[in-house]
């Protein structure tokens, strides 16, 4: 095992043996809302991530549980803008430059919004991560929007968000909620 796998799997091991269900309490971040039991009505602080070329990529984000509501055309309406999770921006930290439907973005922090459609979603990226909800969102920021589709998965209570990576440079970032699931590939600027 070289050097940089080595760190890499270090990194790993750590956040995992740091993760309790008790951050809950304390307002310490969470990598996997669905594991959590929990009887909390308030959206969870969470973190997705993955090591790449000993450096990570990170999603944070606010999840909020289905708790029995209509989430598609419900809770969440169809054809507006949606901060893909709860309370301030989801954000985005690239620390590498990456390609996303052709387009080259540097690297640097993001937010993260989708409009969710019956058929259709587009994910956005945009340069304005300190936003609170859609509120402050401004269409001019957008970085790049990717028309998408969903599918159908089984139950997910608490959104979440996933980043799959693999070492050639080439992934995946993706959420769940409810019923569906919505993601878009990416690779990494060699």
């Amino acid at each position: 095992m070289n050097f940089s796998a080595l760190k890499s799997l270090i990194l790993v091991i750590l956040v995992i043996a740091g993760f309790s269900a008790s951050a809950q309490t304390s307002g310490e971040v969470c990598y996997n809302p669905n594991l959590v039991k929990d009887s909390s009505k308030k959206s969870i602080k969470s973190m997705a991530f993955s090591v790449l070329k000993s450096d990570s990529i990170k999603i944070v984000y606010h999840s909020p549980g289905v708790r029995k509501r209509v989430i598609w055309g419900g809770l969440v309406p169809y054809d507006e803008v949606w901060v893909t999770g709860a309370h301030d921006a989801t954000t985005l930290e690239m620390p590498f430059p990456f390609i996303v439907n052709g387009k080259e973005i540097p690297a640097g922090k993001y937010a993260l919004f989708t409009i969710p459609g019956k058929k259709t979603w587009t994910f956005i990226i945009n340069k304005n991560w300190e936003q609170h909800l859609a509120s402050e969102y401004d269409e001019k920021d957008d970085v790049i929007r990717i028309q998408v589709k969903p599918a159908k998965v089984s139950h997910t209570e608490r959104l979440q968000y996933f980043i799959d990576t693999d070492p050639a440079g080439k992934g995946s970032i993706y959420v769940a909620w409810e019923n569906q699931r919505v993601g878009f590939p990416f690779s990494v600027k060699k």
